[in-house]
């Protein structure tokens, strides 16, 4: 295959004295994002205090950074490493960038198999991994690259699916756990069979491939087992400690036809504990057992200390949000975080399902809440360990559906699998839809503050040392509030919504935020049917970098 490789400001780059970051040894470094969720504990916290409550009005824009045409907007978290910034637009378009000017440094445009415009999430792609001197990406016609991190180069490109065999594709960054690069595929809402694949880091060799579609029968039927969904589609958390990745699953396929897959369908909407290593299972817990309501598991896992004690927290798509002790995997609560919740009258720890759950069947009409897109979409929150609060987007709205029979023999390439004669997004029953911010316990549920929001966020959330808390909304608006209060204390129009991360970093004793902007695609397009102000929102990309004022 044809490498296309458009090398900007080679020269610049070879003076710049950049050198290769290893695997985790900048993630201490206050200065650097290195990681997708910034560190392994999934926080996305930066301990950079520069910028503050104080002085957060004088934030001005440093340098913007546009990508070109895109399609789907930008979905990526950046990583930024000794004052370079690494992050993919659509179709894995890869750039390296000068974190105090915005230059482009290098770009790598991938030769991809015409497949990928045959595919229904044609283009996404949430950023790149950084470790071993090398730039890791994922692309939509199924490979895991491996780029040079200095120039951009490729050194390597395994193929790692079919996308016309597995009707499945990439669309995160693949992880790093040690010396492993892993990753999950889609197919949540596919008909497909979910799996986990780790390659040597270094080589790009096979190392191992976890089954998500459990093959038993109190589980699965063998045909439906075969385009069971369950793809684990977001990135997972590594714990070095106990050398264990930790990764959600997606939800079970078809989405409400229920019928046609009797069982529990693990380990669909399940979250996971995998060794590192072998990839072999040392533990699981099923939060939805099986699924009718497109309920995924696939959401970012903190682990959290507290009182000596180690856990792990982690939302569900349901609106329930479950704390894990760490080593066990047994659940020590659940608790809600949506306020309309109509499938279910609430968890029974006990049993490990929801007590009174409202099934659905085919031929009938229901509408339940939260709806299809959750109390959140797949957006990241964030934990602040200096004020103790878990900060995380919802949003209020609901979904009605009519399930019906539909044979996976009739789909195409990643059609969508949902097996319903009617789709479509609704507020709560009586209700407007709304959206707001929180500002949680993460152990309890206890709610500190909440801001309303005109329209959901549907961008990450970015908390910081300096006491603040940075968020966007679907129109474009990054804001700054007040962790402990909620205060908003500073806001800039970008001009299109966000779906991306916003990051922290500092070059030269300098602190800058970066927030990415420019939306589009099927989520924007169900929740636009509730808040229609997202409807007209312009879809162009550009990133941001903003920091104080010099003068």
């Amino acid at each position: 295959m044809n490498k296309k490789i458009s090398l900007l400001l080679c020269a610049l780059i070879l003076l710049s004295g950049i050198q290769p970051a290893q695997a985790g040894d900048s993630a201490e470094d206050p200065n650097n994002w290195p990681k997708y969720h910034r560190t392994d504990t999934g926080w996305r916290y930066s301990p950079l205090d520069q910028i503050n409550t104080k002085n957060v009005q004088q934030l001005k824009v440093a340098w913007i950074h546009q990508p070109g045409d895109i399609t789907n907007g930008l979905n990526a978290t950046p990583i930024v490493i000794d004052g370079v910034v690494y992050y993919t637009g659509p179709f894995s378009q890869t750039y390296a960038v000068n974190g105090t000017t915005g230059e482009i440094l290098w770009q790598y445009l991938p030769d991809l198999d015409p497949v990928v415009y045959e595919l229904l999430l044609t283009g996404i792609n949430r950023g790149v991994t950084v470790g071993f001197g090398k730039v890791y990406i994922a692309t939509a016609d199924g490979r895991y690259i491996a780029l040079d991190q200095k120039t951009g180069r490729e050194i390597w490109s395994q193929q790692i699916v079919d996308p016309r065999q597995c009707n499945c594709t990439f669309t995160s960054p693949p992880q790093l756990a040690g010396n492993i690069l892993y990753s999950g595929s889609t197919g949540g809402d596919f008909a497909a069979n979910g799996k986990i694949y780790a390659v040597n880091a270094e080589t790009g060799e096979s190392l191992w491939t976890f089954n998500i579609i459990r093959n038993h029968p109190d589980s699965w039927t063998k045909a439906a087992a075969k385009n069971g969904g369950g793809g684990a589609w977001l990135p997972g958390t590594y714990d070095q400690k106990t050398n264990t990745i930790y990764i959600g699953t997606g939800n079970a396929a078809p989405d409400f036809d229920g019928e046609a897959r009797p069982g529990d369908n693990k380990y669909t909407a399940s979250l996971l504990a995998l060794d590192a290593t072998t990839g072999k299972l040392k533990w699981h817990y099923q939060e939805v057992p099986h699924d009718i309501w497109d309920y995924d598991a696939s959401y970012e896992v903190l682990q959290i200390e507290n009182s000596g004690k180690d856990y792990l927290v982690h939302l569900n798509k349901s609106g329930f949000v479950f704390v894990y002790d760490k080593l066990s995997g047994k659940p020590q609560k659940v608790w809600p975080v949506a306020e309309n919740i109509t499938f279910a009258d609430g968890f029974d720890l006990k049993t490990g399902d929801y007590i009174n759950r409202r099934e659905t069947r085919r031929g009938e009409e229901t509408t339940f809440c939260p709806g299809q897109m959750g109390a959140r979409s797949w957006n990241h929150g964030a934990y602040n360990p200096k004020t103790g609060l878990w900060y995380s987007n919802l949003m209020e709205m609901c979904t009605t559906i009519k399930p019906a029979f539909v044979d996976p023999a009739s789909l195409g390439l990643t059609q969508i699998y949902f097996a319903t004669d009617v789709l479509k997004a609704v507020p709560p029953p009586g209700q407007t839809a709304t959206a707001r911010l929180d500002a949680r316990n993460p152990f309890t549920g206890q709610r500190i503050w909440s801001v309303n929001y005109e329209v959901p966020s549907l961008g990450s959330v970015l908390t910081t040392a300096g006491d603040l808390v940075f968020n966007t909304d679907g129109k474009g608006v990054i804001r700054g509030h007040d962790a402990k209060t909620g205060q908003e204390l500073w806001r800039f129009s970008m001009g299109s919504g966000a779906r991306g991360g916003i990051v922290s970093y500092a070059v030269n004793g300098k602190q800058y935020i970066l927030a990415t902007s420019g939306v589009s695609g099927f989520v924007f397009g169900q929740v636009g049917l509730v808040y229609k102000k997202l409807m007209n929102v312009p879809g162009g990309g550009i990133i941001v970098a903003f920091a104080l004022d010099d003068e």
